[in-house]
């Protein structure tokens, strides 16, 4: 599953992050590696972007970004 495709409040961990270049080493810099758990708290009013959780901090993703990112055991 993709990041994007998360709901509110669910909870999955990180499988793999795609992307190549500047973007993916972005994203990867801001903690968003293989392994981690992810909690999607809240989407903007206009779904873009989305509020996450992960290493105790508060991120917001664009959705295109979210795109990139493939999650597992969600729940």
């Amino acid at each position: 599953m993709l990041l994007k495709d998360m709901k509110e409040g669910q909870t999955g961990q990180i499988v793999r992050v795609g992307g190549n270049g500047i973007l993916r080493r972005r994203i990867l810099e801001m903690g968003l590696t293989s392994g981690s758990e992810i909690y999607v708290e809240k989407y903007a009013p206009l779904k873009d972007p989305i509020e996450l959780i992960i290493k105790g901090y508060h991120l917001s993703l664009r959705v295109d970004e979210a795109t990139q990112i493939t999650v597992d055991n969600v729940r």
